[in-house]
């Protein structure tokens, strides 16, 4: 069924319902004020402790918040049907919990382009210095933090990392937004174990209550009015490359297709050149499908 009225998504998304003929739409303000947090959550298997009013009002913020970005969450859940089944495909190998794909929205909102002014860059917003230690290269030409498959394997293992240190992913989550060693820090000066027990920066702390919000509402999509369909997964042929590439134009000119295919395919290319990969390596460049 069609629906006219322009306010629909925004009511949908705050759990108001449409109006019957004659009525006038509720407001954006009424809208969200009939938004209820969900009985139960939790994050990897953990639970979020929803008896505690601190964690209630942590987590009604970034919903409220949310909430008032229609256009934001249409676009997460688009960018979702791109991204997300490479991230379960790592996830599985890896043998750790789906619900860890939500951090790269968390992160970058899904744009493997993205940076930050502290310098990540990518889907998982990673740091030069932390990325080199995780076998990514960043130079001048190549930047794999804007690798999709590349970065999203580095992320899970610096996830991994996380979780045999803290025993916790939500820990894991903090650390990877924080950084392992001062979150340990903090933990151990508090005398605490668990992410909801710890005093942490506002940053780390809002961090985690948004992706729990985020997951909920992407996984209940249709509740909320998004019955959308996302973006396809990145598809398309894989060329093994082992030589210099001088002139990326006419690469792509040989190859049958357009430059600009190739650039938005491959976003970890950074200048119209790729220099020969060091000995025994090679470039797997993206291309349009046959």
């Amino acid at each position: 069924m069609k629906h006219t009225w322009a306010w629909l998504p925004l009511a949908f998304l705050c759990g108001c319902m449409p109006p019957m003929r004659g009525e006038q739409p509720c407001s954006g303000w009424e809208a969200v004020v009939n938004f209820r947090l969900p009985p139960r959550m939790d994050f990897c298997g953990e639970p979020v402790p929803l008896e505690r009013e601190d964690v209630r009002e942590a987590l009604e913020r970034e919903f409220y918040l949310l909430l008032q970005q229609p256009g934001q969450l249409v676009l997460y859940l688009k960018r979702s049907g791109r991204y997300f089944e490479l991230f379960e495909q790592v996830l599985r190998r890896a043998q750790m919990p789906s619900d860890l794909k939500y951090l790269a929205i968390a992160e970058s909102a899904l744009l493997p382009t993205a940076r930050s002014p502290k310098e990540a860059v990518g889907l998982w917003q990673i740091i030069p210095e932390t990325a080199r230690q995780l076998g990514l290269r960043v130079d001048s030409l190549v930047d794999e933090r804007r690798h999709p498959e590349r970065s999203t394997q580095a992320a899970i293992e610096y996830l991994r990392r996380g979780y045999e240190r803290f025993g916790s992913w939500t820990l894991a989550a903090a650390g990877y937004n924080m950084g392992h060693d001062a979150l340990q820090q903090q933990l151990q000066r508090q005398g605490v174990q668990s992410f909801y027990d710890a005093f942490l920066n506002e940053e780390t702390t809002r961090y985690i209550y948004r992706i729990l919000a985020i997951k909920h509402l992407l996984e209940n999509a249709e509740q909320f009015g998004l019955a959308l369909a996302p973006y396809p997964a990145l598809r398309g042929r894989r060329i093994r490359w082992e030589r210099e590439i001088p002139d990326l134009v006419a690469w792509a000119r040989q190859q049958g297709v357009r430059y600009r295919d190739v650039r938005v395919l491959n976003p970890w290319i950074l200048r119209d050149q790729l220099p020969a990969p060091p000995p025994g390596a090679a470039y797997e460049i993206l291309l349009p499908p046959e």
